[in-house]
């Protein structure tokens, strides 16, 4: 029983550590040895575990998802709550966004679509689909797009670069929150 909690203590190290070095490095720049060390492992474990750099990232990459999932779900009768909570996820934990950038630069360019987000956003675009036809959302947008607009909208400040902020005083945290928020109403509108 003890060497499952082990295991399992070193495995959440091992995506912890991981998860901090690809969010600064990428796939390629990171390296197993600091994530190693950081994870107070060692590298052979990380193959034990994961079998690749790659299937790290890959582990790393779901668990983020999952997690993305289910601590925000839609909610399409409030679909801007729904994005500056997305919003508000994107400014606690700004890892998230560069692991996504990273994902989809290095990783899924040459793989095929991660079954669990495909999952993900069917059953996101399926929901609004089913709101508009309800008539609880505009047609406007297809539900496809619509979905894509509250994604993209509620990544706007996480997917800004430093010169933005070097050229022009970023809101504050709330008022970032809540011009996601009118966004997506007005996309609504």
């Amino acid at each position: 029983m003890n060497i499952l909690r082990d295991s399992d203590a070193t495995r959440a190290r091992l995506l912890a550590a991981a998860a901090d070095e690809f969010a600064a490095h990428g796939i390629a720049g990171a390296r197993v040895d600091r994530i190693a060390i950081a994870a107070n492992a060692n590298k052979a474990q990380i193959y034990h575990y994961f079998g690749s750099k790659e299937a790290l990232f890959e582990a790393v990459f779901d668990t983020l998802v999952a997690k993305v999932v289910q601590d925000i779900p839609i909610d399409v009768h409030d679909l801007p709550g729904y994005a500056a909570t997305l919003a508000d996820g994107y400014d606690s934990h700004p890892e998230v966004a560069r692991l996504a950038t990273w994902y989809r630069l290095e990783y899924a360019t040459n793989r095929s679509p991660s079954p669990q987000i495909v999952s993900s956003l069917r059953e996101k675009v399926d929901s609004i689909a089913r709101a508009q036809t309800e008539g609880v959302l505009p047609t406007h947008y297809a539900p496809g797009t619509l979905l894509a607009l509250i994604l993209h909208v509620a990544a706007l400040w996480a997917a800004t670069g430093p010169e933005f902020s070097a050229a022009i005083r970023p809101p504050a945290r709330q008022q970032r929150r809540d011009i996601v928020a009118d966004a997506v109403r007005r996309i609504l509108t």
